[in-house]
């Protein structure tokens, strides 16, 4: 049975055939559309596979912090691509503190919330579907209305029918069938992105997920056939783990200029904010308190030694809810 979501069939030539049952095109119609599509670009997909392997073995080998520090930045980028356009601070606040303001839309925040704690790690996406994206059927579902486990179903079997195609072509042809096979929540596309950056780098080792938005969202733009898709996709893939790594390299060389500057200070409160600052973008005093499990006079008395000393910056410009990123060269 072929799944409502997927292209029928052209019909070019007059139909002559008398009545009776036919044979629907399988499922693997639409596959065999971005095989093509894979073959057409092989060489840019290997260029774009050796960047996001690099990224894998330097995450690898890396501090605990990074992948963190990588899925908070992706999953505010992808906030402003999907149109809930959450910043890093907010973001940041949120995710250590469950602190918002008035101005915060409240579903927005567990909406990058919830990517944040998918891009980091948990079971993927094709292992249980409802459960990666915490979505089940009521139990009192009526018998005329549309069923999540269906459509999920359906998405999943052309998934699996894909099962050839190497892991980002797969992805970005799951990204581009979601909201086809009815899976998207009021054009929501945060969770479509999130399952593709998984599937991505399924096979990584150090990489929970293939950054999609940093450096710009242009890969995830829809239009066009498969062929354009995929090419778009490449194209901001590349961007997004090339705009990962300077990052990584950034925050890396800082982290090492820290620990050198910071040797004379005594106390674990120092050597914990400075991990603190290496997973975290931006962090606040109160934030500090509650992940370093030290004194807030404490944590004020360091982030201050670090900011005179060129160390650290503060970002807000406000004499309160003043928050610091590290001071990178």
């Amino acid at each position: 049975m072929r799944h409502w979501f997927l292209p029928g069939p052209l019909e070019e030539e007059p139909d002559d055939l008398p009545p009776g049952p036919r044979a629907e095109p399988p499922d693997t119609a639409v596959v065999h559309d971005w095989a093509k599509a894979e073959g057409l670009h092989a060489a840019r997909l290997a260029r774009v596979a050796g960047r996001l392997g690099a990224l894998d073995d330097r995450l690898l080998r890396g501090p605990e912090g990074w992948p963190h520090r990588l899925a908070l930045i992706e999953a505010a980028d992808l906030s402003w691509f999907t149109g809930d356009r959450v910043s890093s601070d907010r973001l940041a606040l949120w995710i250590s503190m469950r602190l918002s303001g008035a101005q915060d839309d409240p579903h927005a925040l567990a909406r990058v919330g919830w990517a944040v704690r998918r891009l980091i790690g948990g079971p993927g996406p094709e292992a249980d579907l409802a459960a990666f994206l915490d979505r089940r059927d009521p139990e009192n579902i009526e018998d005329s209305d549309e069923r999540f486990e269906d459509r999920a179903g359906g998405w999943l079997d052309v998934m699996a029918a894909a099962a050839d195609l190497h892991p980002i072509t797969r992805a970005c042809m799951g990204f581009h069938l979601w909201s086809l096979a009815g899976l998207g929540q009021h054009g929501d596309q945060i969770e479509a992105a999130v399952t593709a950056a998984r599937i991505a780098a399924s096979e990584g080792k150090g990489a929970v997920f293939a950054p999609l938005a940093m450096g710009g969202a242009g890969g995830l733009r829809a239009g066009g056939p498969p062929a354009d898709r995929l090419a778009r996709w490449l194209d901001g893939m590349e961007t997004a783990c090339l705009t990962a790594m300077r990052h990584l390299d950034d925050i890396e060389a800082w982290s090492v200029r820290a620990e050198a500057e910071m040797t004379s200070l005594s106390g674990k409160t120092p050597r914990a904010l400075r991990a603190v600052l290496t997973e975290w973008p931006l962090v606040s005093a109160p934030m500090g308190e509650v992940l370093t499990n030290a004194s807030r006079a404490a944590v004020q008395r360091n982030l201050t030694w670090m900011e005179a000393r060129g160390l650290i910056r503060e970002v807000t410009g406000q004499g309160r809810f003043r928050l610091w990123a590290a001071a990178r060269s």
